[in-house]
């Protein structure tokens, strides 16, 4: 079994805050993270997807007053939202009572809505830990020579530790069905599943390309408005991400549109029918999966308030990654799939536009040598390992 770095980064937040959110899309592994936790502090864990968990939370207030000493887990949140008001009232009674931390462990899968519902009532009582898939960092030594794995399979731990690659790949299907059939009516209006998985193929098929909804109801016969909000929703999930332009204060016609992705590798490839490397090494989808794969990877190690978004202007000056991160210091990183990065003359006008304070070519190799006196080509699993100094 795979040790979560995110495990210590839960712990600490419990001794800061009286709440904290622990927010993943499903079969992340967050229950398995919080029954960890509860075998280390006295905790009760509440599945309020099972009947008999909510039933003891019909009086929720006196429930859990009754257990104010002990962390209480509420898992699948939004399936009692209401419950947040009175979240609130504990909190406050419990601190001038001197209970000011670990009180609740709050686990969601969906972004926008448990942000939306606690944003409201827990201001300035809880604290929110975004929980990825797993990382190359997390994966164990062997992935710093050869990510193939982790890019193939994905990071859902059941697909990455699955016995074979047919095992992993029918997980992701099943992943996939699920999320279509069953999650997705929990959290917005009645969408048809055909329609959104046609949309959500497509979206892997175009993997990091500019968002062009017009396009693409064009070819589900149904309105741009209505796939934005499509988009939207899967966005909301956490199963897409809408990577944004660099805003720059430079004299250059800026591309405007999100670039999007779909953000686990593994998903993307069930989605497009590809079981294993032999399947993906011959799709067009090679390098734009690898890119995906290596942003993702980035962004779930960068430290807090990261802003994170892609640069290129209308002449074609270009940079994958751009990473504006605390102390404003800013890094330009260029993603290829190869083991012999060549750079482009986009990317050096790019670097001339922005003046980053370090750029980097990460690729599929294990060597790092420097390619210009300013650029410096690198492994993923050693920027990584930069980003976490």
């Amino acid at each position: 079994m795979i040790k979560r770095n995110i495990y210590q980064t839960v712990i600490q937040a419990l001794k800061r805050q009286a709440a904290v959110a622990l927010i993943g899309p499903r079969q992340v592994g967050k229950t398995t993270l919080a029954l960890d936790i509860a075998e280390e502090i006295d905790a009760i864990y509440l599945d309020l997807e099972a009947m008999a968990d909510r039933e003891k939370l019909s009086n929720p207030g006196l429930f859990l007053i009754y257990n104010e000493d002990k962390l209480v887990i509420l898992d699948e949140i939004h399936r009692m939202p209401e419950i947040f008001q009175t979240l609130r009232g504990l909190i406050d009674q419990g601190r001038r009572k001197g209970l000011k931390s670990g009180r609740f462990l709050i686990l969601g899968s969906a972004s926008i809505d448990l942000l939306r519902q606690s944003g409201e009532t827990l201001a300035g009582r809880i604290e929110y830990i975004n929980m990825e898939p797993l990382n190359l960092l997390e994966t164990g030594s062997t992935s710093r020579t050869d990510p193939t794995k982790l890019w193939v399979r994905g990071g859902f731990p059941d697909s990455y530790l699955a016995d074979s690659d047919e095992g992993s790949y029918a997980y992701r299907r099943n992943f996939v069905r699920t999320y279509l059939e069953r999650d997705v009516p929990q959290f917005g209006p009645r969408i048809p599943a055909e329609t959104l998985e046609r949309l959500w193929i497509m979206l892997a098929h175009s993997q990091g390309q500019q968002l062009n909804a017009s396009k693409l109801a064009s070819n589900l016969s149904t309105s741009a408005p209505t796939i934005s909000h499509y988009v939207d929703l899967l966005a909301d999930l956490l199963l897409v991400r809408r990577l944004q332009p660099f805003h720059a204060n430079v004299k250059k016609r800026l591309v405007k549109a999100p670039r999007v992705y779909v953000r686990d590798s593994g998903i993307t490839h069930a989605l497009l029918g590809l079981a294993d490397y032999n399947q993906l090494s011959g799709h067009p989808v090679f390098g734009a999966s690898w890119e995906g794969f290596v942003i993702e990877n980035l962004l779930s190690v960068a430290p807090p308030q990261t802003k994170a978004s892609f640069y290129r202007t209308s002449a074609g000056a270009e940079i994958d990654l751009i990473l504006e991160l605390p102390g404003s210091k800013i890094w330009a990183i260029e993603i290829k799939s190869g083991l012999t990065p060549k750079l482009v003359k986009g990317f050096h006008n790019a670097l001339e536009d922005i003046q980053p304070d370090r750029n980097f070519v990460v690729y599929s190799g294990k060597d790092r040598y420097p390619v210009t006196e300013k650029t410096e080509v690198i492994g993923l699993y050693e920027l990584m390992e930069e980003l976490v100094k």
